[in-house]
């Protein structure tokens, strides 16, 4: 078997489709959740603490001097990246949360018994009928 046919068969395999299309999928909630972090969230926050955006939140070590770059520690940016973290792991909680509760519901639904098909019906009534000879004297 060659490499591209060994590829092909690799690249279609469900599983492989399936990772890629998760990726895809988060690649565009993470866009979602940013969006909801940077937009919806953090505006309210930064009123209520005076206006002041976290990702603007800096130290600075060393001033500029000449043509060399000012040494700044941002540790806005970090505080703002652990907040995304922490409201992208709360909406998958719930997500999960969610999924879980709708099957344990399928799960508790009761279902009803098959209906035996003409054959396995026809085949327990010789049966019944076999065991009802056996048991006579």
């Amino acid at each position: 078997m060659g490499v591209l046919s060994e590829f092909k068969a690799f690249a279609v395999k469900g599983n492989v489709v399936d990772m890629a299309v998760g990726i895809i999928i988060g690649a565009a909630f993470g866009k979602i959740v940013s969006s909801f972090v940077g937009d919806v969230i953090m505006p309210p926050i930064g009123l209520l603490i005076g206006g002041v955006d976290f990702s603007d939140l800096a130290v600075t070590l060393k001033a500029a001097q000449g043509d060399a770059p000012a040494v700044v520690l941002a540790y806005g940016k970090f505080l703002q990246t652990v907040l995304d973290f922490m409201i992208v792991a709360f909406a998958i909680f719930m997500g999960v949360k969610a999924i879980n509760r709708l099957k344990r519901e399928e799960a508790v639904a009761p279902t009803a018994p098959p209906i035996p098909s003409k054959e396995e019906q026809l085949l327990g009534e010789i049966r019944d009928l076999l065991k009802a000879q056996n048991n006579q004297p």
